[in-house]
């Protein structure tokens, strides 16, 4: 059995109600609960929160909320290990027998089923305890500024300040979608990223973190050109 698990907390702090505020026209925690059951990879799509409001609104578009999350994993001190962790050993404890899951972001305007279906498809190799998505930077890191104490510039690597670009490795970041893993890869809280996991490359144009207002505005711009 596969299922996805949405981590959708109500206390966001940044951006008040983030998971639940309308993006272009729905709830924004309503496209990652679409993308899942579209995929048709799941045998069941959760939604993991601590918060009546945001339960109810997930019900409304289809997925389930069989649980509330506990207040000891809904500060801003759990991890996404964390939760994830506890709605699989709420599944194994009422007989459900999990192979997969799949951690699905509750701000992902972006993610699309195509993904998530490589995604699953990729957790599928061999020795492969992970799946996640990601991005490539859209700038050489080796050539990454950082301001001393001093307030004067440097290189965090000087030895690429000549360097042609095109020599340089390419470099990745996570995507802050989803991350398919082994059920008890989950469990065991094993790190996401290592040498077992396999990175599924969006383009960068459908990534986009959303943790400030600026965030959010840049996000709403690039879905109006992207997707309307």
């Amino acid at each position: 059995m596969n299922i996805a698990i949405i981590p959708a907390r109500g206390g966001s702090k940044r951006i008040p109600r983030k998971n639940i505020k309308a993006f272009h026209g729905k709830p924004m925690i309503a496209y990652s609960i679409e993308a899942a059951l579209k995929s048709g990879c799941f045998d069941h799509v959760l939604v993991s929160t601590d918060d009546e409001e945001i339960a109810s609104i997930a019900l409304q578009y289809g997925a389930t909320v069989p649980f509330m999350r506990p207040a000891e994993i809904s500060d801003d001190y759990a991890t996404t290990l964390d939760v994830i962790a506890h709605g699989l050993t709420w599944c194994q404890q009422n007989q459900m027998d999990i192979e997969n899951a799949c951690c699905i972001y509750a701000t992902a305007p972006f993610i699309s089923a195509s993904s998530i279906k490589e995604g699953l498809s990729a957790l599928a190799g061999d020795n492969v305890r992970y799946a996640f998505s990601a991005t490539s930077y859209a700038f050489p890191i080796q050539r990454a500024l950082k301001i001393n104490p001093q307030d004067r510039v440097e290189m965090f690597h000087p030895e690429h300040l000549n360097t042609r670009s095109q020599d340089l490795e390419d470099a990745y970041h996570d995507a802050g979608q989803f991350y398919w893993g082994k059920a008890q890869a989950f469990l065991n809280k094993e790190p996401i990223f290592g040498s077992n996991s396999k990175a599924v490359l969006l383009p960068r144009k459908r990534v986009q973190d959303i943790d400030t207002q600026e965030d959010w505005e840049l996000a709403e711009a690039l879905y109006r050109v992207i997707e309307c």
